[in-house]
């Protein structure tokens, strides 16, 4: 695709901005700092973990609305600004009620992470009031802090939320309003050559299919969460960019009776509460995936076309049946092919990928009569952090016995599979502990983990088995479970409602 050059546009703390001679891997925060000098919006860990450089940013949405979300400036690349508006701490002004509160509540001690916090509950409190602790630690899971203690945090984001909404929620509180008057999208695609580097931002599904046709080597980014690190960790640059955000049609979040069909560019955050209406048990899973900010710009398609094998999202989304659709240019138009997401992964960060084939979406199935559904992730920490292993299961029961058995494993392969002596052991049993620990034995037969930092060997396999015992518990009753879950009481969980 030859696209016509337009200059980079965005917004700034209400100031239309026009950054030139960058290069397409350059960070927002990297931008902010050392070309502005707005240094308020701090550095932490670069990798958008800690929360200390987040911003909100604000964007055009299809329905020609306005939607402003937190974001880790650290790991978010200029070039998918074109036409957004960033607010940074600075940008509120001092006396903003969230500010005020952060001051009168002791908030802050260093106020290093303070910009952070701020922004993050400036963010979260446009969208309404925070009902209690749990939810205001929710969307504060993203920002660390260090030495000031999070109840006067969490005291000030409630009495912020009294003064922004005091009739109850009121949605764009606290916001300025030039947040509200963003330019409509530009007509012209996005192109950018840095000389080393070249980035595009096609508009349709089709310039998409053209560009990797033509530079098959393409780094495809939609959300950057996890190619940011790639940036600002490895010092990684491809020699093109394709960035998919600008594509309208992979922003499509659709369903039918049969599937939910969430395209490239759906975040994660969107495709969840899509999700949820069919599987609301795994609230408390999706929650501890990463944080807030996270979730709003990575995607879930992204998350599964990256194929890390401690990825939170594959294992529940092939023990529900998931499938993926790969999409590439051909003679006569776009040439398609369904995969189920179970076959994508070959080997460690190797897929049944063509060159220039691309995830155009993922398919969902709509949750089917009886089906019963648990979901649990062990990790160091509740939030905002990586896996050890994560575990789903799938299945219903026909006579009295265990049927359509879907069990999947991340952490405990190179990639996340399916565990078929496990799901073996369960079919046609009847939903009685032994059954589970018998399938949580055979695990040991389906995988040969490594160790590594986060957990061994022998620990994964242990932890696996006894979270196959977990969701005989969840889904049908304690009984003989009593036991082995209060060995498990601190690891998280999801199950089917009785």
């Amino acid at each position: 695709m030859t696209a016509p050059r337009r200059p980079l546009r965005f917004v700034v703390d209400g100031t239309p901005v026009e950054p030139t001679g960058i290069a397409p891997s350059t960070t927002l925060l990297d931008w902010l700092r050392i070309e502005r000098r707005a240094t308020a919006t701090k550095e932490g860990c670069a990798e958008g973990d800690c929360g200390a450089c987040t911003v909100v940013i604000a964007r055009r949405t299809a329905d020609g609305g306005v939607r402003a979300e937190p974001c880790n400036a650290c790991i978010r690349l200029l070039p998918t600004l074109a036409g957004c508006g960033v607010l940074t701490a600075a940008g509120l002004g001092g006396a903003h009620p969230v500010q005020r509160a952060m001051v009168e509540n002791h908030g802050s001690q260093c106020g290093f992470c303070t910009p952070g916090f701020v922004m993050a509950m400036t963010a979260r409190l446009a969208r309404g009031p925070v009902g209690d602790a749990t939810q205001a630690l929710d969307a504060l899971a993203g920002n660390l802090c260090r030495c000031t203690g999070y109840r006067p945090i969490v005291a000030a984001m409630h009495a912020a939320g009294a003064v922004l909404h005091p009739g109850g929620a009121v949605r764009g509180a606290g916001l300025p309003g030039w947040i509200a008057a963003l330019p409509s999208p530009e007509r012209t695609p996005l192109s950018i050559d840095a000389g080393s580097a070249a980035w595009d931002a096609p508009h349709t599904p089709e310039d998409v299919d053209a560009l990797l046709a033509a530079h098959p080597d393409a780094w495809l980014l939609a959300g950057g969460t996890d190619v940011g690190l790639w940036v600002t960790k490895q010092l990684r640059e491809p020699r093109r960019w394709v960035w998919l955000g600008a594509v309208d049609a992979l922003h499509a979040c659709t369903a039918d009776d049969a599937h939910h069909d969430i395209g490239a560019a759906v975040s994660l955050a969107d495709a969840f509460a899509a999700l949820h209406a069919d599987h609301p048990e795994l609230e408390r899973y999706w929650s501890r995936f990463a944080s807030p900010a996270i979730r709003a710009s990575g995607t879930l398609v992204g998350n599964l076309a990256n194929g890390s094998p401690i990825g939170d999202a594959a294992p529940v989304l092939i023990a529900l049946g998931a499938e993926v659709v790969l999409r590439r240019a051909g003679e006569r138009g776009p040439q398609r092919r369904s995969l189920p997401l179970a076959d994508l992964y070959v080997d460690y960060r190797v897929q049944r990928r063509e060159p220039g084939e691309w995830i155009e979406r993922v398919r969902v199935p709509r949750r089917a009569p009886g089906l019963r559904l648990a979901a649990f992730k062990v990790s160091r920490r509740p939030e905002q952090d990586i896996s050890a292993l994560t575990l789903a299961i799938a299945l219903r029961e026909r006579d009295g016995a265990l049927a359509d058995v879907r069990i999947a494993c991340g952490g405990m392969a190179g990639t996340v599979r399916r565990a078929p002596a496990a799901e073996r052991a369960l079919e046609g049993q009847r939903p009685e502990s032994d059954a589970f620990e018998r399938a949580g034995a055979a695990l040991a037969s389906d995988y040969a983990p490594l160790d590594d930092l986060r957990a061994s060997r022998d620990y994964r396999l242990a932890a696996a088995a006894g979270l196959l015992v977990r969701a005989g518990h969840v889904l049908y009753g304690a009984g003989a479970h009593a036991a082995t879950l209060s060995r498990l009481a601190p690891i998280e969980a999801g199950g089917a409602p009785r």
